[in-house]
């Protein structure tokens, strides 16, 4: 079997294209699987990490607002085509599969032009619009939310998977997980990120909280600021904490997530579909401040699948109030019950077989 996987920009879109392709391998060995992304895109990193070549072409996506910067656009989409084309006919994959971004576009598009297998998989409740485009080119459509099936314009050959995740986070142990990151025992653990790009008004809660919680007996705080966050964060710190005691991490980003999040106790977070997913499977109650500037507001209904069930605390940012956070989590470190009952009602909404589905409906597929 050979396998191209497309992905890029987010790690929305990455780790599920790892995670199924994870799933090949260990399935099928002799499996031989090549990424394709974007130039600049954050999978040049995470791709290689995870020990699988990548090769890259031009994407970008439409600009509503900057309209003349749409000819630059459109000269990507031509190369990028192209050059997915030269890669297909040089690989030979048997199977194309696009697990988003604009990456996705050309590289789906060339595949089906070329009479190769194609497959995408769709995160969110509320589809993005190339994933929109490219259904019409793809054989098979996977979904993570039943609510997604409805913006599709097809009837056949669709699937509710849900999110594929690394197997890490179907795997966690906790007490491992806070044996290798050194945690003192006894210790509340808040682990802080906003999404793989970070988020401006979730730095600047974590910055306050980090204020009070400094040096603080008996919590420990992990704070992912985003790379491009980093620096004017530890700027802010210097002048506002000083030094940063014990019991406070400061993170670029985080790639063994599921090691961080399966020592965890509490995690505030964006709520995008992956993150909702790797919570509930690692059983993290969660503060879930979704972001107002996504597509459908899906974020939003996203974090509500863990709200309605008690397993999340679910602020908008508009109503956002650092001091009403930290109040929540000093009333968490009170009451270890609070946390409890959280847990057990984030573990009972985990659903951890997506990438074996997907791999098994891809197997049939190929026969």
């Amino acid at each position: 079997m050979k396998v191209i996987m497309a992905c890029g920009g987010t790690g929305g879109h990455i780790y599920p294209a790892l995670a199924i392709a994870d799933t090949i391998k260990m399935k099928n060995p002799e499996a031989e699987i090549i990424f394709i992304g974007t130039l600049k895109g954050m999978e040049n990193e995470i791709v290689p990490a995870h020990g699988y070549q990548i090769k890259t072409i031009p994407a970008s996506g439409i600009k509503r607002k900057k309209i003349w910067k749409n000819i630059k656009t459109c000269k990507d989409t031509i190369e990028g085509y192209s050059q997915a084309k030269a890669i297909m006919k040089s690989f030979k994959p048997d199977l194309v599969i696009g697990t988003g971004g604009y990456v996705c576009g050309p590289v789906v598009r060339a595949a089906h032009k070329l009479g190769i297998k194609t497959a995408i998989h769709e995160q969110n409740a509320f589809p993005g619009m190339t994933n929109k485009i490219l259904s019409g080119y793809a054989d098979k459509v996977f979904l993570s939310f039943e609510e997604s099936r409805k913006y599709f314009k097809r009837e056949k050959d669709m699937y509710l998977t849900g999110n594929p995740l690394r197997r890490g986070f179907v795997m966690s142990d906790k007490k491992v997980a806070r044996d290798r990151l050194k945690i003192k025992d006894g210790d509340m653990v808040v682990l802080c990120f906003g999404g793989s790009l970070g988020s401006p008004r979730i730095n600047e809660l974590m910055t306050k909280m980090i204020e009070v919680f400094n040096g603080v007996e008996g919590i420990s705080i992990f704070f992912v600021t985003g790379k491009i966050h980093f620096k004017a964060i530890e700027e802010k710190l210097a002048e506002t904490v000083g030094e940063l005691k014990e019991n406070v991490r400061l993170f670029e980003y985080i790639d063994n997530m599921p090691e961080y999040m399966g020592a965890s106790d509490v995690i505030i977070s964006r709520a995008g579909a992956l993150t909702v997913a790797e919570l509930t499977a690692c059983g993290k109650p969660a503060i879930l401040i979704p972001s107002p500037y996504v597509t459908g507001n899906h974020q939003y209904f996203n974090a509500r699948v863990m709200s309605d069930k008690g397993a999340a605390v679910l602020i908008e940012e508009k109503d956002l109030n650092d001091d009403s956070v930290i109040a929540v989590i000093s009333q968490m470190r009170s009451n270890s019950d609070i946390l409890r009952n959280m847990e057990k009602n984030s573990k009972s909404l985990a659903k951890t077989d997506a990438a074996e589905k997907i791999y098994n409906e891809l197997e049939e597929f190929l026969k």
